[in-house]
């Protein structure tokens, strides 16, 4: 699998202005942050993981984001940074993922935090372990550049030591602050501190009677036995609560940036409360909006709607992905397999911009400068575009890729697998797709009177054009014959073509595809279609 961003220091040029992108805009509140704390300490960007499950895309999104934050705060101002990926693998096993093995054995550990459930894989120490395993090499997959952090770690080796006694020190006001947005019920009873049972090693969510920040410990009882204990809150025999936690992760570590998605929104609000409580700035951070199903529906894991990573990555390269997670982060987006194309495309259209920029502001504004970690490659890119190739693949209904690359051979005969293996990709990739979702999907419709004309009269210029025109004049062509039948708005002429000629919604340039396909070939497809027994729609005959 290809690299999304491997993070290098690029110092910003001498005099030259910012570029404008939304990376740069999350820079520029790191830069802010780090002026405020003070210190020459690298800024520090974080992320967060759940390891009670396996990573998903939108890990890759998150990770793949705060990256480009990290990438245009070193261009912006020469500094070091660091990147940590943090797993809250010492929290409690709620409720039992129903994607594992094991099931049974699984449900007898509810409650135990996950660095002491067996892993229902059998292949590491524990179910944390598996799961960071599999982040792991998730983020290595696409070569991430990031250090690694578990929270059990941390907890036990007593790198929270300091961070907790401060959190005992303030545990009156941390109680304050969460009381009011919990009901009445669990008001009554809610402390920050969850400590560890010293006999069942679970993680118990339990009234504290007693908080002695001197000796960093609290009292609480065994709500099954009554039983009294006194727990120092040091050295891995406690955890926090949740938003707590968060809080007093940023406080420790001193956290500059860490964006989180919109349901997360309030629980933001209030770990940053609690941050300066205890005595430090919050860090700055992105709100992202969440992905949608095809049916306008979040995303859930629970559900299974939307589309997986390893779905994505079976019909476009990885790069695609780093495109549709760079554009617009902050508005909500479809996530589902009708978005590849497009993002494919955009890719290819920047990193062809890319290529050829001068400018250097223009060129950190755009997202292939992001995608491939400042270092443009030209060769990760295709003369033909994603969508061409998918409409290739439905005229010749194509089986193999030997039939979309006799089609490219002809176009650019300096084209082949050999010289040319990110072309080669994308073939294999467009057949896939164009095997599992346009060959099902097609739906030809019947010309209108005024539209077997305008294809009628298409048909004859280009069998009377000379066929090496290029893509450019053969559009020329197109466009002068929807203008000649006086098609409102001209982009109606276009819909026709790909309702009529290729049974779908849209496609691209027509010029392009032609010259791929062929003069002749194009003149045959035109017959095909107007000599096609498709019976008008309602809508149509009215």
């Amino acid at each position: 699998m290809s690299s999304i961003n491997v993070t290098k220091n690029v110092p910003p040029a001498e005099g030259a202005a910012l570029p404008k992108a939304w990376p740069f805009e999350e820079a520029r509140k790191i830069a802010a942050h780090v002026e405020t704390r003070g210190g020459d300490a690298p800024a520090l960007l974080e992320t967060g993981y759940g390891p009670s499950g396996l990573p998903h895309i939108g890990t890759f999104g998150e990770v793949a984001r705060t990256t480009w934050v990290r990438q245009a705060y070193e261009a912006l101002t020469g500094r070091p940074t660091r990147l940590l990926a943090f797993s809250d693998d010492m929290d409690a096993l709620r409720k039992v993922p129903t994607n594992v093995p094991n099931q049974e054995m699984l449900a007898q550990h509810l409650g135990l935090p996950l660095t002491r459930i067996p892993d229902p894989f059998g292949k590491f120490e524990s179910f944390a372990a598996h799961n960071n395993a599999m982040l792991r090499e998730f983020l290595d997959g696409f070569g991430f550049q990031y250090e690694f952090a578990s929270a059990t770690d941390y907890y036990v080796s007593g790198r929270f030591d300091a961070a907790l006694r401060r959190m005992l020190e303030v545990h009156d006001k941390v109680v304050a602050t969460i009381a009011p947005t919990l009901g009445a019920e669990r008001r009554a009873t809610y402390s920050p501190v969850l400590p560890i049972h010293p006999r069942t090693g679970r993680v118990m969510q339990v009234p504290v009677i007693k908080v002695d920040p001197i000796a960093a410990t609290v009292q609480w009882r065994d709500p099954d036995t009554d039983e009294l204990f006194e727990t120092s809150v040091l050295g891995g025999h406690a955890k926090m609560q949740w938003k707590a936690d968060w809080a007093m992760r940023w406080y420790a570590l001193g956290v500059d940036y860490e964006m989180s998605g919109k349901d997360l929104i309030d629980s933001v609000k209030l770990s940053s409360k609690i941050c300066r409580i205890l005595g430090k700035a919050p860090p700055a951070g992105l709100t992202y909006e969440l992905f949608l199903d095809q049916n306008a529906q979040k995303i859930s894991k629970s559900k299974g709607n939307g589309l997986s990573i390893d779905e994505w990555l079976r019909y476009a390269p990885p790069e695609s992905l780093g495109q549709y997670m760079f554009n617009q982060p902050t508005r909500a987006k479809r996530l589902f397999f009708d978005v590849i194309p497009r993002a494919m495309d955009e890719y290819i259209a920047n990193v062809d911009k890319a290529a050829v920029e001068t400018d250097e502001t223009t060129l950190r504004a755009n997202p292939a400068w992001f995608i491939h970690g400042g270092e443009i490659r030209p060769q990760d890119t295709s003369p033909v575009s994603f969508s061409a190739l998918l409409n290739l693949a439905a005229v010749a209904n194509a089986d193999s890729p030997d039939t979309l690359w006799k089609f490219l051979r002809r176009y650019d005969p300096s084209l082949s697998p050999e010289t040319h293996p990110y072309v080669d990709r994308l073939v294999k990739h467009a057949l896939v797709y164009f095997q599992d979702f346009v060959r099902p999907a097609k739906t030809y419709r019947a010309p209108s009177d005024m539209e077997r004309a305008a294809l009628t009269d298409l048909a004859k210029a280009l069998r009377q054009a000379d066929p090496a025109l290029s893509p450019v004049q053969v559009q020329d062509i197109v466009f002068e014959i929807g203008k000649r039948h006086q098609f409102q708005p001209l982009r109606a002429w276009f819909g026709c073509l790909y309702e009529v000629l290729l049974g779908q919604t849209e496609g691209p340039r027509f010029g392009i595809f032609a010259a791929l396909l062929g003069l002749p070939e194009t003149v045959a497809l035109i017959e095909e279609s107007l000599a096609r027994d498709v019976q008008p729609t309602a809508a149509e005959q009215a």
